[in-house]
């Protein structure tokens, strides 16, 4: 089964069959829980996701979802609700949107920080929002023009190695640099641990290197600013114009957006690409763990600090200061990992308290009504 980026209108509801049974074994589930657990009801995973409606594939085919009314009266942040990638029980219906009743565990999940207000230090709230779940790799992707950073690559790395999930980067548009090896040996140089792909979508260079990671069952999810070259490498290795495509603007390089909201493609070979729209800047949200595992050596020199409250700054004795001073740490990937640290911080400080005054407010709400109820506060 082919997906396109036409969101299914109707919501033919079939009987299972022997040739549907496996479905959702194709796309990635690896659960005990039946597929089809009663007559109305069927296990699914989440193809398309728009505003207030999903597509998902199940047993019986594909159906277009709404979120039943508890989701919204249960859900305790924007992480509690389902996205592309997602397993998810769902309550059928033949006659209009089926519903989803709950959702499944993630395996792996792809988050970054939602900033609501103006700029992020003013922010009135910060939330999660997950982009992508249950997924084996990230596809970072950077195109080789005059947009090519290494820092923002970084960033990306962080929070993707968050996800649980390998990070691999890819290097697109690689028809337009006379070298890329350059390019390549920068982003070996910041993340040796990381695999590092050059391609163009457009002469077919490079596509054949990315076929180990297009495995049967493997779901890979495509991450990067608007116009790298995402949608391009979905209809390269789809073999089909499945993605609308823009060319560059000649005044900066860039290529225009093209991909608006988050899709599931099945490659004609079994694997699976999540697609999602261009972020202009990327949050570091709850990114600890993807901190500790790309900057794994300047972390290794706290434990030779004399003292464990060290802050690196001008304390005797300070492992990193020493490592800074004959040049076995560079000053420019210290300041890197102080600034993530910083960010990360600020943002889980900054969600914490926030939360903990929705919590409250929640609270108060709740007393209010009842004490309205008792006839204790008047109406």
């Amino acid at each position: 089964m082919n997906l396109t980026n036409k969101t299914n209108t109707t919501n033919t509801v079939n009987e299972p069959t022997a040739a549907t049974a496996a479905t959702l074994r194709a796309y990635g589930y690896t659960g005990s829980e039946p597929q089809n657990p009663a007559d109305n009801a069927a296990l699914g995973r989440i193809t398309e996701q728009h505003r207030d409606r999903c597509t998902a594939v199940t047993c019986r085919g594909e159906v277009v979802c709404s979120l039943k009314g508890k989701f919204y009266l249960n859900a305790e942040s924007r992480q509690d609700f389902p996205c592309v990638g997602d397993f998810v029980r769902i309550k059928l219906n033949e006659n209009g949107n089926s519903q989803i009743e709950s959702l499944l565990p993630r395996r792996t999940k792809f988050s970054h920080a939602d900033f609501s207000g103006h700029a992020a230090g003013y922010a009135k709230t910060i939330v999660e929002q997950v982009v992508a779940a249950n997924f084996d790799y990230v596809f970072i992707l950077s195109s080789l023009n005059a947009d090519f950073k290494v820092s923002r690559l970084e960033r990306y790395l962080t929070q993707a190695r968050q996800s649980l999930a390998q990070p691999v980067v890819i290097l697109t548009k690689a028809d337009l640099a006379e070298d890329v090896n350059p390019y390549i040996n920068a982003v070996i140089n910041a993340a040796p641990d990381t695999s590092v792909h050059a391609v163009s979508s457009r002469t077919g260079f490079g596509i054949d290197s990315l076929k180990k990671y297009l495995m049967p069952g493997k779901t890979v999810v495509f991450l990067g600013m608007s116009g790298v070259g995402k949608s391009s490498l979905v209809n390269a290795l789809m073999g089909d114009e499945v993605m609308d495509v823009k060319g560059i603007r000649e005044s900066d390089g860039r290529g225009r957006h093209t991909t608006t909201h988050r899709q599931l493609f099945m490659l004609p070979g079994g694997a699976m690409i999540i697609d999602t729209p261009g972020m202009r800047e990327l949050g570091l949200f709850n990114a600890g763990a993807g901190l500790s595992a790309g900057f794994a050596d300047i972390e290794e020199l706290f434990k030779n600090c004399r003292f464990s409250d060290c802050n690196h700054t001008r304390e005797p004795g300070c492992a990193v200061l020493a490592a800074l001073e004959n040049g076995t740490l560079e000053h420019g990937r210290w300041e890197k990992y102080v600034a993530e640290t910083r960010e990360n911080k600020f943002v889980n400080d900054k969600a914490g308290f926030l939360d903990e005054k929705k919590a409250r407010n929640k609270s108060i709400s709740m007393h209010n009504r009842k004490m309205k109820k008792k006839g204790v506060i008047r109406k």
